[in-house]
């Protein structure tokens, strides 16, 4: 089973994120489950959310304790948050949404560090900070756990009501990460 662990900020679509992934590999026939853990609910809090994806039912329903995978959707937070690599060992892949010319001050114990530039591309399209569709094309091209086919079908379907515009930029800024 793979399980996931996004950390971000309020407003930066952590939520979102985790139900993309989950959509995404149902779509690929897979089980699933999503679910958020915050505390205070404000813009720019630190939020976490977590992903479980298996080819068998998934019987457990708590906390990610023990990531194989852990999205960091804003690199400040490594060294805000102690709990933030909890529970990772060498073998998590950890993707971090840092610029260009970010260098990593603390220490991570995991071997499978991935830099994604998703802030620049989430500027580039949407003009704000919301970096869930843009990171989720990282996660898809480096880990593989989800194809990008499947992660388009799923923004299709989550955000169908938001109209066709919103679609097609989150169509584009995730093609866009997958790419980088």
């Amino acid at each position: 089973m793979d399980q996931i662990r996004i950390h971000g900020r309020g407003g930066q679509g952590v939520v979102t994120a985790s139900e993309l992934i989950a959509m995404a590999a149902f779509y690929e026939g897979k089980q699933t489950q999503a679910f958020p853990h915050f505390g205070v609910e404000r813009t720019g809090a630190p939020i976490r959310a977590y992903t479980r994806i298996s080819n068998n039912p998934i019987l457990t329903r708590e906390r990610v304790y023990n990531p194989t995978i852990l999205l960091i959707q804003d690199h400040t937070l490594i060294t805000e948050d102690p709990e933030i690599t909890a529970g990772v060992d060498k073998n998590t892949f950890i993707i971090i949404n840092a610029p260009k010319d970010y260098k990593l001050e603390k220490k991570l114990p995991s071997k499978k560090i991935y830099y994604s530039p998703a802030t620049e591309i989430a500027l580039q399209i949407f003009k704000k900070n919301i970096v869930n569709t843009v990171i989720l094309g990282a996660l898809a091209r480096q880990t593989g756990l989800i194809s990008l086919e499947s992660l388009k079908k799923a923004i299709h379907e989550k955000f169908k009501s938001k109209g066709t515009e919103i679609i097609n930029k989150n169509i584009k800024a995730v093609t866009l990460a997958y790419k980088k």
